[in-house]
């Protein structure tokens, strides 16, 4: 109990006066937090006098008020206070932005984004920076962005992944210089290439792994991994490939192939992928019974029918069938029939595995060709392009001719890369062809080191351009010096004379040949001008004129006595006439596995000479896949005939030699007439040559169970072939111009490098005569069919 006195009465009255103060305030507070929950709240806001810019040096201030968005005298929230100052910084225009109220005046302060005083790349070894120039959007003396100089980084990797290097890194980095200048740099670490270790196939039951492997684009990494480029892992090759392994199999008739899946794994190191192709070949299909319909009135379907190409019982190949709708719509405009189309209804028979086709010539929409517009061409003239359209303004519209127009651009080898694609024109019933181009360098300049068979080993000067002056023209000149021997070639060609299809070329050869045998020398001029068109989708026929010259100098003593009489004859200067003509089928026959080749060509000359002939020359070529395409065999058979058209006398100029190329096994001018008398007591061994000569090659090649990768294989041959003939032979008996069969069997190995195809011939001679010239051995560049 507490105990109080008189003393302590003042006390206690100001303890309850400040308790009753306190309660007091208490209960404001608390009836002050019960107001603020039922009364409305008061967004602040404010209103500026003026606005103050701070900082800006090159950015005008109208342009920061615009960004603002705030006049003066404007009432504004915080809220939009707080959007105009995120309209500022997000210009792009300010490395940094502050917006703040004092008073009535609205304070904003900038600092500008630097400006660029260098751009460079740092740390590329591999590629130069001309590479990197083009694709930069940071570029001196303009504005330092981070966002640009980002994407610009971005641009770079992705030049090193398109290379297989997919661990490329690229840092931006800016250094400052002074008045707000820096220097941006792009630092890269280029990283490994990335290359494909194992291509494997998974689903695959035809066609092995190798004959799959050899379709793509994409290899596999072999012994020469450090100068081929195809076994680096990029993802565009293998889109590509996708698409190169579904032709390969539709052309062969799985019309229900699919890539199901193309798994690609990288290997524990980073430093390999294994790439896997997941695939369903399904059953493969042949053509069945081929039909040609119509209900319209003015179409007779017999002829054409007559056109297709299609044969009943060949395997299916989408492009046969693309090519004979091609022929029929080429057939109707030929019948003066326009907007005709041909539609193909398939009907597939299971059962027999089969594809009945139904091609059904119909009338399509009346759609003109209203223009035809080329891009991107800054050198190749808009007529090189237009040239490779069998339509122009003005022409019915025909979607599946404007394909193949595309495809023949793109044959062209001048772009990098050809979009043609059709829109609509002025009206509805028109269309306007755009076709987008990207050109590249045509031309090339070579100075180096020559070898070949005949002439050994020599200096070669070349220059070669297939776009002469953007006109699509073909001009080549070389010059070859060797050890005995020097030629001069130049060759000129249009291949769209007056803008049809119509090629003028025009060749013109010079050689001198010292100890063309042992005894004499030579010098040859030529000049031919030609005109070639085709006769046919395979076939083209070239007419052309000529004038050579030939000398046979320097006759050494030993000689043989009809080389002494020929030389005796003197230079010889005439002209004449010829024609070639040429089937190839090797890219558009029926068989994706078998091709022709026939070349024939006859010279009528020496007019103005003292010997005027007929020289004919004839190749026939074959080649076909066997062993589901494991084994490619080939044949060729080639010939020539040398007659006198005025009972003259040929002489070694004009007369054919068998080289090693036309008869493995045998050195150059090894086979045919030749003098085994002596001359002056000096054995000539001279090869006079011959009027007729033929010879047949035969030959396999096959894989011998080393990896794809490295590019070798296999293979055997077998030739067989003779030269024989002569007008006179001069009175000596020595020499015996009878056809004497020579045949030759041999092994050869394949092997597919960087610089080229590379073969390596071991023959041996079954049938030869005791003169002839024997080569065992020959390293030679090897030859596509």
């Amino acid at each position: 109990m507490l105990h109080t006195t008189g003393r302590d009465l003042p006390h206690r009255a100001r303890v309850r006066a400040l308790a009753r103060r306190a309660f007091f305030m208490v209960f404001l507070s608390f009836a002050g937090v019960s107001g603020l929950s039922t009364l409305p709240a008061t967004a602040q806001s404010y209103s500026f006098s003026r606005v103050q810019i701070e900082g800006n040096a090159r950015i005008e201030a109208a342009t920061i008020l615009s960004y603002l968005g705030i006049a003066k005298g404007d009432t504004v929230t915080a809220a939009q206070m707080n959007d105009a100052y995120q309209r500022l910084a997000g210009s792009g225009l300010f490395e940094t932005v502050d917006v703040s109220p004092r008073g009535g005046v609205l304070v904003v302060k900038v600092q500008e984004y630097p400006t660029i005083n260098r751009v460079s790349v740092e740390g590329n070894r591999r590629l130069k920076d001309a590479i990197f120039a083009p694709l930069l959007q940071s570029q001196p003396r303009h504005v330092y962005s981070p966002t640009t100089a980002e994407l610009d980084a971005a641009a770079i990797v992705e030049v090193y992944q398109a290379q297989g290097r997919i661990a490329a890194s690229v840092n931006p980095r800016i250094i400052r210089r002074s008045d707000n200048r820096v220097d941006l740099v792009f630092e890269v670490v280029e990283g490994r290439n990335v290359e494909v270790e194992r291509l494997s196939f998974v689903g695959n039951r035809n066609y092995s792994d190798g004959r799959l492997r050899r379709v793509l684009e994409t290899k596999q990494a072999g012994i020469l991994r450090r100068l081929v480029r195809a076994d680096t892992y990029t993802p565009d090759r293998v889109q590509f490939d996708k698409q190169v392994l579904t032709d390969f199999y539709r052309s062969r008739g799985y019309v229900d192939f699919r890539i199901l899946a193309v798994n690609t794994e990288l290997s524990r190191e980073r430093n390999a992928f294994f790439l896997t192709f997941q695939v369903r070949e399904g059953q493969r299909f042949k053509f069945g019974e081929i039909t040609t319909t119509s209900d319209l009135a003015d179409v007779d379907p017999a002829t054409f029918q007559a056109v297709s190409k299609i044969r009943t019982g060949a395997y299916y190949n989408p492009a046969v069938l693309e090519n004979t709708i091609a022929r029929m719509e080429r057939h109707a405009l030929q019948q003066g029939l326009n907007f005709i189309q041909v539609e193909p209804r398939v009907t597939r028979n299971d059962r027999d595995m089969t594809l009945d086709i139904e091609l059904v010539v119909k009338r399509g929409p009346r759609i003109i060709i209203e223009r035809i517009d080329v891009k991107g061409n800054a050198t190749t003239l808009d007529r090189v392009v237009r040239n490779q359209f069998r339509v122009v303004e003005g022409d019915p519209f025909n979607p599946r001719e404007i394909r193949e127009a595309a495809a023949r651009i793109r044959a062209l080898g001048f772009f990098s890369s050809t979009d043609v694609q059709a829109r609509e024109g002025s009206a509805a019933d028109q269309v306007i062809v755009d076709v987008n181009v990207e050109e590249v360098s045509t031309g090339s300049f070579t100075f180096g080191g020559a070898y070949s068979l005949e002439q050994g080993f020599g200096l070669n000067l070349a220059f070669s351009e297939r776009n002469f002056l953007g006109r699509g023209q073909n001009l080549d000149m070389s010059l070859v010096s060797g050890v005995d021997n020097a030629s001069f070639h130049f060759s000129f060609a249009e291949p769209n004379l007056l803008g049809r299809d119509l090629r003028l070329g025009i060749d013109a050869n010079y050689t001198q040949t010292q100890q063309a045998s042992e005894f004499y020398d030579t010098r040859l001029i030529s000049l031919r001008p030609s005109l070639q068109f085709p006769t046919s989708a395979n076939g083209r026929l070239t007419v052309q004129a000529f004038g050579d010259g030939a000398d046979m100098l320097n006759v050494a003593p030993g000689a043989s006595a009809l080389i002494v009489t020929e030389a005796a004859r003197g230079q010889q200067i005439g002209g004449g006439v010829g024609f070639g003509y040429t089937y190839d089928s090797r890219r558009t026959g029926l068989n994706p596995n078998a091709g022709v080749l026939f070349q024939m060509n006859s010279d009528f000359g020496g007019f103005g000479a003292d010997y005027q002939y007929s020289k004919t020359t004839a190749l026939l070529s074959g080649q076909a896949r066997v062993m589901n395409e494991a084994v490619t065999l080939r044949a060729s058979f080639e010939g020539g005939a040398l007659v006198a058209m005025n009972g003259g006398a040929s002489r070694a100029t004009d007369r054919f030699f068998m080289g090693p190329s036309q008869l493995r096994g045998f050195a150059v001018n090894g086979v045919g007439p030749r003098d085994t008398g002596t001359a002056s007591g000096t054995y000539t061994g001279d090869a006079v040559g011959g009027n007729f000569f033929a010879v047949a090659r035969l030959e396999a090649e096959f894989p011998i169970g080393i990896p794809e990768e490295y590019g070798i294989s296999a293979g055997l041959f077998f030739d067989a072939g003779s030269v024989w003939g002569l007008d006179n032979t001069a009175g000596t008996a020595a020499i015996d111009p009878t056809a004497y069969l020579r045949s030759v069997v041999g092994a050869s190995i394949f092997w597919k490098t960087p610089i080229g195809p590379l073969r390596f011939n071991f023959s041996h001679a079954i049938a030869k005569q005791s003169y002839d010239v024997e080569n065992t051995f020959e390293f030679t560049i090897s030859t596509e069919f």
